[in-house]
């Protein structure tokens, strides 16, 4: 069942969409239609598809994500079947916490609070950025997250800066600020 929770520490969701809050999404993630960003995108032909891990690792503007997802012991779960969708932090995202912490989160004694952070990125099923919705989205973590599409898509505080980054598992969206759970306190580690 952990492992179930894992698929997180990866990657983001969506770019400019118009509509209103009052959209709920459904059970499924949510999306935005708007073009992926060229210089981010991995896609594989469809025979040769790679998993969420594998994208990752293969972009240098995940390499932080990478060192996280693999020190929280979350790599099998995320080149596991899927399908997820992960709302991935660039290294960009994570230098801009605080001074220090990703530092602390990579140490052996916060993993569960690593792991935390990382599910709380990731919704099951495939989400495509054409099919997202304004609401509340529960996390693989179990805490929801909160997608608005007023002025481009939003999860929580993180603006989606490139969709549909397809895997053999799941969709990768790439997000411009690190989510953290509600119940997360950085300055606790």
């Amino acid at each position: 069942m952990k492992k179930l929770l894992a698929p997180l520490a990866m990657i983001g969701l969506l770019v400019s969409c118009g509509g209103d809050d009052s959209d709920v999404a459904s059970t499924e993630a949510p999306t935005t239609e708007a073009p992926a960003d060229e210089s981010m995108t991995s896609e594989a032909p469809a025979e040769e598809a790679q998993d969420i891990v594998a994208i990752a690792s293969a972009n240098e503007d995940f390499s932080t994500l990478v060192a996280a997802v693999a020190a929280a012991g979350l790599v099998e779960t995320l080149q596991g079947e899927g399908p997820f969708t992960v709302f991935a932090p660039t290294n960009e995202a994570f230098a801009a916490l605080p001074a220090g912490l990703v530092d602390k989160l990579l140490l052996p004694e916060n993993k569960e609070v690593l792991v935390k952070i990382l599910t709380y990125h990731v919704v099951s099923g495939a989400v495509m950025a054409a099919d997202v919705a304004a609401g509340e989205v529960p996390s693989v973590e179990g805490q929801n997250i909160t997608v608005t599409t007023e002025g481009g898509v939003m999860v929580n505080n993180a603006n989606v800066v490139a969709t549909d980054i397809v895997a053999s598992n799941g969709v990768i969206h790439v997000i411009d600020a690190v989510i953290l759970p509600p119940d997360v306190d950085p300055s606790a580690l």
